[in-house]
């Protein structure tokens, strides 16, 4: 039952980073890296849930456990 889980997780992980990285490069993002030096809120939170879904995934995945 984990094995779905972790796959699915690592997936949308994988899926919010991409927006992340999409978003930090958006024109919105670069008026607000120009104005305040940090990039929008938007692009920080997908990358930061990208992140631990990936890592929650991957240690689903591959970590101890049953593999039931």
């Amino acid at each position: 039952m984990t094995r779905p889980v972790g796959i699915v997780l690592l997936v949308v992980g994988l899926i919010l980073l991409v927006y992340g990285l999409n978003a930090s490069d958006s024109l919105a993002s670069s008026f607000s890296k120009m104005f305040s030096g940090a990039p929008t809120n938007k692009s920080i939170w997908l990358l930061i849930t990208g992140g631990v879904l990936s890592v929650l995934g991957v240690f689903s995945l591959f970590g101890s456990g049953s593999t039931k």
